[in-house]
């Protein structure tokens, strides 16, 4: 936002909130929400807003106060809505399936009657925190209604020369203060202060002075650069996330999307997107052996598979069949090491529904070449996606897969490229790709089941071996 709201109009932070299982450093707790907040939308009301939230994947929503509400509520914008406007709002936002996070920018002042207005909406709204950019002798008062209504101020920084530009600004005034006192740390504006955001991150953390964040991603630093997809521009988004992860940082996440403003949800989406993939990545939950050395967790046939001592996995001579975990899982991080001899084919099994019917699983490709079947080289999603680079070592050499599963996003990396980024709801067809090609499964991938057992396939000599399997569990 480029103007700080008077108190009238002080209510709208939209937050598309994402639950992202154990991002938040050594705590290890599921404290993180990813959500919009509502001005990247301020062309539309916010019924459209709240609608386009839910298109990102996102489940929380910031509210602006001077956005209007919707059609069937005329001019009125939010920060002026009567109660039973406010129920109805409620209600709508609930049946959405998205959660109301906080409130502003709000023009909170050192007036203590105009201020518990704006406390009172907020309580009853349901925020957690006020945005807000009060004068530094307001700051006692506040603090005070902060303890009285259990709501927050988050301290907002536009950029240079407004009031809290300079994070040190904010310390400042923080000093003394309890806990409902903090940041409201909007990464984008500290890029067109010429602040490096993990500089401003590490201190305002380290002082355990943020509430919640405008995350934002610039093309560059300085005062004319704009919102870019998070993870491509030049504000170390991801070392952001690092830094908030070793910080044990709680707390909600808005995406202040101020670019492309027509037509912006495909980039918030993509930017949700790589937030739920690098926090996942930042993820503090311990990865797990996939099969015990006894492979008492294993589904198989009665010596069909076994560790040798040298902890390389694969089947025993004069056996067949597959191998499959006894455990489901639905979100997770899977890395593993195979060796393919020359001619070998084999495949990773993940999110099975029937692990006596393979097409009732997305099978991850591996094979000695990049020849074969369509869709059926190393690195594909086995007949609906071929990898984007070649990443393939040679027949007897160790590769190394790392196998990402986010809801109906699959990730894949193989020898340290990325070579899969498959979204399964654009597969809306039994038997077909999205670029109308056939497949062999009976089931359109986007119902595919979102959870299920892992399994390793043998295809028969020669053989493909695995070691140092490893899985992360992200539900």
């Amino acid at each position: 936002m480029n103007k700080t709201t008077k108190v009238a109009m002080a209510l709208v932070v939209a937050g598309l909130c994402v639950g992202v299982a154990s991002i938040s450093g050594a705590q290890t707790k599921d404290k993180w929400r990813l959500g919009a907040q509502a001005y990247s939308f301020n062309r539309f009301t916010f019924e459209e807003a709240v609608a386009k939230t839910k298109s990102c994947g996102m489940k929380y929503i910031e509210v602006y106060p001077q956005q209007k509400v919707g059609a069937k509520f005329g001019n009125t914008v939010f920060s002026d809505m009567t109660p039973a406007q406010r129920q109805e709002v409620k209600r709508m936002v609930k049946d959405s399936g998205l959660t109301l996070t906080c409130y502003g920018v709000v023009g909170l002042t050192n007036n203590e009657q105009q201020c518990r207005k704006v406390f009172d909406f907020a309580k009853d709204m349901g925020f957690e925190d006020i945005v807000a950019e009060p004068p530094a002798d307001a700051f006692a008062m506040l603090d005070k209604l902060c303890e009285e209504y259990k709501i927050g101020v988050a301290i907002h920084n536009h950029p240079k020369p407004s009031p809290y530009w300079d994070y040190e600004t904010t310390l400042k005034v923080c000093e003394g203060r309890s806990k409902w006192i903090g940041s409201c740390a909007d990464t984008g504006h500290w890029m067109r202060s010429n602040i490096d955001p993990v500089v401003a991150i590490k201190a305002l953390g380290k002082a355990g002075r943020i509430r919640s964040l405008h995350f934002k991603d610039l093309n560059e630093m300085g005062p004319n650069g704009h919102d870019v997809p998070w993870g491509t521009g030049a504000g170390k988004a991801r070392e952001v996330l690092a830094e908030l992860a070793a910080e044990g940082f709680e707390g909600p996440f808005s995406s202040e999307y101020e670019y492309h403003w027509d037509n912006s949800v495909p980039e918030i989406k993509a930017s949700a997107e790589w937030f739920k993939k690098t926090a996942a990545e930042l993820s503090q939950t311990p990865a797990k052996d996939v099969f015990q050395k006894d492979l008492s967790n294993a589904i198989m046939e009665t010596g069909a598979w076994a560790f040798r001592d040298d902890g390389i996995l694969g089947p025993m001579p004069n056996a067949h069949g597959d191998i499959w975990t006894k455990e489901r899982y639905g979100n997770f991080i899977l890395e593993l090491d195979f060796k393919t001899p020359e001619k070998a084919n084999s495949g990773v099994f993940i999110r099975t529904g029937n692990t006596k019917d393979i097409y009732s699983a997305i099978e991850i490709q591996i094979h000695a070449t990049t020849d074969g079947t369509k869709h059926g080289q190393c690195g594909a999603v086995y007949d609906c996606l071929s990898p984007s680079k070649n990443a393939t070592k040679k027949p007897g050499e160790w590769s190394h897969y790392i196998i990402t599963c986010l809801d109906n996003k699959i990730y894949v990396n193989l020898n340290g490229v990325d070579i899969i980024d498959m979204d399964l709801d654009q597969w809306t067809q039994a038997g077909k790709n999205p670029n109308g090609e056939s497949n062999k499964f009976k089931t359109a991938y986007k119902d595919m089941p979102r959870v299920g057992n892992l399994g390793f396939q043998f295809h028969g000599a020669p053989v493909v071996w695995f070691r140092n399997l490893k899985i992360k569990s992200l539900d």
